[in-house]
């Protein structure tokens, strides 16, 4: 029969064969990263930024280096609530705006802002509010064409360095409630 000390030998033995096959799984899991197409990976070395991963198979040291969430770069379409917009003759417009916005440099949107979303709309509503600031009403209201035109320009002045320009937007302005009858009737008196 087996001696007592043979069979403790034997069952440390399979535990640490075990415990090594185990890390040596982990290690394996922990190392290899494969980013989907329209991703991208931030790897901290040691809590410092280490490089940026693209799409396929990649590489990382196990336990040294760590893989923040993936960075979508598709082009992404954020609507954001009616904003009161104040115009040149001093009547409030609320404006709904659509953007169009793609992330261009991973590393840029996850160290240099802390929200890019958040960013993104502040942006917009500033760049807004610039915008029919110097129109007129009823400027406001007929030309839209021209406020789509200059509100992606000046935003992409705007955070270029951040890396994630806004490549289109769309603004559509409501009238006041307040003047719809005044201009409904200015319209009928026009007409007559």
């Amino acid at each position: 029969m087996n001696d007592p000390t043979q069979v403790v030998v034997q069952v440390i033995v399979v535990a640490f064969v075990a415990a090594l096959v185990i890390f040596v799984i982990v290690t394996l899991a922990k190392s290899i990263r494969i980013i989907p197409q329209a991703r991208a990976g931030v790897v901290e070395r040691l809590g410092r930024y280490h490089k940026t991963l693209m799409p396929g198979l990649n590489i990382l040291i196990p336990f040294v280096d760590r893989l923040r969430p993936l960075i979508d770069l598709r082009e992404q379409v954020v609507s954001f609530p009616p904003q009161p917009v104040i115009t040149e003759d001093n009547l409030v417009v609320s404006i709904d705006t659509v953007v169009y916005f793609q992330v261009t440099d991973a590393r840029a949107a996850t160290y240099e802002i802390a929200n890019y979303l958040g960013a993104v709309e502040l942006l917009t509503t500033t760049t807004l509010r610039n915008v029919v600031g110097g129109l007129n009403l009823e400027e406001a209201l007929t030309s839209r064409d021209n406020i789509n035109g200059q509100a992606p320009h000046r935003a992409r002045r705007s955070n270029g360095q951040v890396g994630h320009p806004g490549r289109q937007g769309r603004a559509q302005g409501h009238r006041p409630a307040a003047l719809h009858s005044g201009l409904d009737g200015e319209a009928n008196a026009r007409r007559a």
